[in-house]
């Protein structure tokens, strides 16, 4: 049974590894789903009976069991993805104003700047109008507006879910940026349903207080519940652990305790998993059945053993749903299930089987759940469980058992990490000795008792605990040695890393444990390829309507500009580049170039400097920061940076007209101007000045493709055979601008552009410039639907 639901996870993983859905209709992938289930079936029950008369047939059947598992998992992704796909956003209606009825149907999350909720839309304008070309559900998101001095000017009304309001908005195609190493929006999306994004656009109207529904009346309880917890520890620091424990809403976790878990490894235990699920069922099912046994007329009515079972399981499905049914919770609560009809059967459970059975399930709910990171984690830490702690001879004893164990999960992990965060803690297993017991045996109960008992007393005895845990793990994370960041290394070498991590935990005496220690070694050690002497790589990165673009030369790291801010507690800084650099091994940058102070180009500076090593910051702002003036240049590895603008150094806030104007320029003459936002008259003059040293392979279009730049004598001077467009989605300044566009292309550029393209990589060569835009080099099914 485990080779063909594996059979079944690699044809859903290949589905969704697909640049594009083959041509079928949904119908079609039904029909092709079923008949290789059916296959699969004869061929397995084949291969079981007595008419398969040796082992060589045997194992064929076995194979073609396998093969038709793999088809099945294919076909039935397909037929889901088809389907999911076809509930899409008319192109005609992105961008309009409309008016939508529809339901809140989310817990609301409420960051300080905004209020992001899911909407189920039921009507353009009333519910009885039809939504045709509107997707079913919609992320939506209502902002505050804030003026001078941040007085809020326009407030948000509290929502509720089961709300149904009549909302004036503007919704958009699902679009995330596109950045190696970065998070996938637009797969976040499509795995949660959410077909499309919007803004509310002014004032709505409430029509309804509660519509009602199930799983409404659920993100009610689980908002009653928050609310409580707020009213209880209003300034309590770590009440949002509190939260994520109680109901699985880790939005509210500040980004500085986050940096602590990640640092020390037990994000893990806020995020509601299968042990904490486990816990629910033991304690509430032993409970139970303690209960039952001393009132005889229970008992004489129902076993207790029935009574605990199913209380216990009871238990784990309403906590699941308060958790909000995340893929580990999925998995544990299937688990637990399929324990549960064993022991009513009375039937030995194999675990492998439960294992696959509810791999399986999770797979046919869910086709998208192998996107996520939980996933890989949650199967892989059961897996590892039972490769370690089964088939032993002579089980060792409970200290020593856990011991190993935890270092087992922490040491077989270490791929799926590298491969999903670019790096593993180090100190992970000391964290974990003394933060599992503490919150799975101390501070989950408590908070639970809360939620049913809901008394103040009981969440301030949860969050004292709770903050002497993260004083602890605050002390292991400030260590330089607490996290280990490593570069994404290539598929082969992750594929080959998992598997030499899984033969050396097997048992003793396994052979091919030594070739397995000698491919972690090299998966350790890996680096990726840097540019020759005289070469240089750029990355123009996806940040939205802003810039930063990364140069590389054979030793030497640059940054050029820093991205925008992302609102009041967020920038391009700690969400694009500090991933896309850890991803490329990048712990040290060189030089940090701020082209002018415009929040769009240097928003994430300081989000950069805390996250890497920054050698010069140029043309920052205090800190006896060098000026960024013409004359400056210097030399990394035979490559040549030199500043062509401003001619002197600007006094007070630097403008666009201020802009730093880099051009980087490698062997065999290829070269890359960067002029930031110089607008025309600072091009007419640079081009008065110094037209010949303007002459570039490529370029940054100024501005992001504004009219302000790009004026006719700068591209004739330039002359490039790229032309590089960073601008936001759809952004409300018409970046890149038809006329701008069509001028540089006119000049024989080709170009590029990050909201359509993703990051665009520039690689300087042997005298030649390859391009590549990541949208198209990593296509998925899903991009641009």
């Amino acid at each position: 049974m485990l080779k063909n639901v594996f059979g079944i996870l690699s044809g859903v993983w290949l589905l969704q590894m697909a640049a594009a859905l083959p041509g079928w209709s949904a119908w079609g992938w039904l029909v092709a789903t079923v008949a290789a289930v059916a296959g699969g079936a004869l061929a397995f029950c084949a291969a079981r009976s007595q008419r398969a008369r040796s082992t060589r047939q045997a194992g064929a059947l076995l194979v073609l069991g396998f093969v038709a598992a793999l088809l099945a998992g294919y076909a039935y992704a397909a037929w889901r993805a088809d389907l999911r796909l076809s509930d899409a956003l008319d192109g005609e209606l992105e961008g309009r104003d409309l008016l939508l009825t529809g339901v809140v149907a989310s817990l609301p999350d409420d960051n300080g700047d905004s209020v992001r909720f899911v909407f189920e839309v039921e009507g353009m304008g009333t519910v009885e109008a039809p939504r045709a070309g509107v997707p079913r559900r919609v992320l939506m998101t209502w902002y505050r507006a804030w003026g001078r001095g941040g007085q809020q000017t326009r407030a948000v009304p509290t929502l509720r879910p089961g709300e149904r309001w009549r909302l004036p908005v503007r919704l958009r195609l699902a679009h995330g940026s596109m950045n190696p190493g970065g998070f996938d929006y637009e797969a976040w999306l499509l795995a949660r349903g959410l077909r499309a994004t919007g803004n509310v656009r002014g004032d709505g109207e409430r029509l309804e207080a509660d519509v009602g529904g199930f799983m409404n009346g659920v993100h009610r309880l689980r908002a009653r519940i928050r609310a409580q917890f707020a009213v209880a520890l209003p300034d309590a620091p770590y009440r949002a652990i509190l939260v994520a424990l109680a109901i699985g809403d880790q939005n509210s976790i500040p980004g500085e305790q986050w940096e602590t878990l990640r640092r020390t490894g037990i994000q893990h235990l806020v995020a509601i998993s299968g042990s904490h699920v486990t816990l629910v069922a033991l304690l509430v099912g032993g409970l139970l059945m303690l209960l039952w046994r001393r009132v005889p007329p229970l008992a004489l009515r129902c076993p207790a053993r029935l009574a605990g079972v199913l209380g216990g399981l009871a238990a784990a499905v309403g906590y699941s749903l308060l958790a909000g049914m995340a893929i580990p919770v999925q998995r544990a609560l299937i688990m637990l299930a399929m324990v549960a009809v064993a022991m009513l059967a009375r039937r030995e459970a194999s675990a492998r089987e439960v294992l696959a059975l509810a791999l399986a399930a999770v797979l046919a709910f869910d086709p998208w759940a192998p996107l996520t990171a939980g996933f890989w984690l949650s199967f892989g830490a059961v897996a590892v469980i039972l490769l370690v702690a089964g088939g032993r001879v002579s089980p060792p004893g409970r200290w020593r058992a856990a011991v190993r164990l935890q270092l087992a999960i922490t040491f077989s992990t270490v791929p799926v990490l590298v491969a999903l965060f670019q790096g593993f803690s180090v100190v992970a297993p000391l964290a974990n000795a003394f933060a599992i017991p503490l919150v799975e045996l101390v501070i989950t109960p408590l908070v639970l008792a809360a939620v049913l008992w809901p008394a103040s007393w009981l969440l301030q005895c949860a969050h004292a605990p709770s903050a002497w845990m993260m004083a602890a793990l605050q002390w292991l994370a400030a260590s330089p040695l607490a996290l280990r960041e490593q570069p994404l290394p290539p598929s082969w070498l992750l594929g080959a890393a998992t598997v030499a991590a899984a033969l050396l935990i097997l048992p003793r005496g396994t052979p091919g444990k030594l070739a397995a220690l000698a491919v972690l070694g090299g998966f350790s050690l890996w680096q990726p390829a840097r540019p020759q002497a005289g070469d240089f790589h750029a990355a123009v990165l996806d940040v939205g309507q802003g810039l930063a673009v990364h140069v590389q030369t054979a030793t030497h790291d640059l940054l050029y500009d820093s991205g925008p801010l992302y609102g009041r507690t967020s920038d391009a800084g700690e969400r694009v580049v500090a991933p896309y650099l850890r991803a490329l091994g990048v712990t040290r940058l060189d030089a940090v170039v701020i082209s002018h102070d415009d929040t769009d180009h240097a928003g994430g500076l300081e989000s950069v400097r805390a996250r890497l090593d920054v050698t010069d910051v140029i043309g920052g702002e205090g800190d006896g920061a060098p000026f960024c003036a013409a004359g400056l240049s210097w030399q990394w590895d035979g490559v040549d940076f030199t500043v062509l603008a401003p001619e002197s150094p600007p006094a007070g806030k630097r403008e666009n007209g201020q802009s730093c104007v880099l051009r980087v320029s490698g062997q065999g003459g290829v070269s890359l101007l960067l002029p930031g936002d110089l607008a025309r008259d600072g091009e007419y003059e640079l081009v008065d000045r110094n037209r010949a040293a303007l002459a570039s392979t490529a370029v940054v279009a100024g501005h992001h493709g504004s009219k302000s730049s790009s004026s006719s004598p700068f591209i004739a001077a330039v002359q490039p055979d790229v032309a590089v467009f960073s601008a936001g989605y759809r952004n409300h300044y018409g970046h890149p601008h038809p006329s701008v566009w069509a001028r540089w292309e006119a000049a024989g550029a080709r170009n590029l552009r990050t909201d359509v393209g993703g990051m665009v990589a520039l690689e300087a060569k042997a005298g030649k410039m390859e391009t590549v835009a990541w949208r198209e080099a990593g296509r998925r099914y899903w991009f641009g639907r």
